[in-house]
């Protein structure tokens, strides 16, 4: 499984959003958003957190 960390782009931010200022980092994993994040360090860190998740999965299963 890929899990991946991107910052939304202007296309898919609200107006409203954009006026503030306000950025947003999407976290993806095998390209299915699974969370949203305003701090780009909390994005990479739950990243962090589901890599850990997958390598045990795999480990159980090996």
């Amino acid at each position: 499984m890929t899990v991946k960390v991107t910052e939304r782009d202007d296309s898919h931010m609200s107006h409203e959003g954009l006026a503030a200022g306000i950025r947003i980092w999407d976290v993806h994993q095998q390209d299915l958003l699974v969370g949203m994040f305003h701090n780009e360090i909390d994005a990479h860190n739950y990243k962090a957190e589901l890599e850990v998740q997958e390598q045990q999965r795999d480990l159980k299963s090996a």
